[in-house]
């Protein structure tokens, strides 16, 4: 028995699964949401914000919320993009991200969602903290400077018997997210590689290995973030 409904997105009609969320539904239907913390197959935590719509003219993030029948979304609109601007203004400014010299650039989401929403200078000042590097696991390099708290690395890296290798800690102003000395010392190459990969920044990094692909040949270098959506 077909559970499909129908709702629209920006006046589009669209149809997909009851209970789809709206983020992987806009997907289906070839209509591209933002996202930093949303992983395909893991449950959603709505942390970053950035895929925030209004449904039914309420504001709501799209990877937490399924669709229901009739339901009118907002999605790319003046107001919401600045929202989404604003925010990713806000996370650059929080951290330290000289993207000419990360390792990552070129595959970073961040830095790819800051051009598809042609940030210039952020609305904000720079705080420009002191955050450490942690060297200290063998495969991989927690940069702290770069981290925007995401909790994609919490979520979705874990051991074998289901153990978080990462975990907040502190709180306020001064959480960050920590690798556990143990399970870090232990880490197979394959869940090392996989962290590095769920990275939507440059924060983690392999040991060694950070310039394999040149510069001009990476992810976003190619086509901008979205663009493999809306193809569709």
């Amino acid at each position: 028995m077909s559970t499909l409904i129908k709702f629209t997105i920006d006046g589009v009609e669209c149809m997909a699964e009851a209970g789809t969320y709206i983020v992987e539904a806009a997907r289906e239907n070839g209509i591209y949401i933002p996202t930093l913390c949303n992983i395909r197959g893991v449950k959603p935590r709505g942390s970053c914000r950035i895929c925030s719509v209004k449904v039914n003219g309420r504001p709501m993030t799209s990877c937490t919320t399924p669709v229901a029948d009739g339901m009118e979304i907002e999605n790319n609109t003046p107001e919401i993009n600045d929202i989404r601007k604003a925010i990713i203004e806000a996370l650059f400014v929080e951290g330290n991200h000289f993207c000419p010299a990360c390792e990552k650039s070129g595959c970073c989401e961040l830095q790819a969602l800051a051009y598809r929403f042609k940030m210039m200078v952020p609305r904000f000042p720079y705080n420009f903290p002191r955050k450490e590097v942690d060297a200290s696991s063998p495969k991989l390099i927690k940069d702290h400077n770069r981290c925007i708290l995401c909790k994609r690395c919490i979520r979705a890296i874990k051991t074998e018997d289901g153990k978080n290798v990462f975990a907040f800690v502190k709180r306020g102003r001064n959480v960050r997210i920590i690798m556990d000395p143990v399970l870090g010392e232990q880490m197979s190459d394959e869940l090392a590689q996989k962290a590095v990969e769920i990275c939507p920044v440059g924060a983690l990094l392999p040991r060694e290995k950070g310039y394999q692909t040149p510069i001009g040949k990476r992810k976003y270098d190619l086509e901008p973030i979205g663009s493999d959506i809306e193809k569709k």
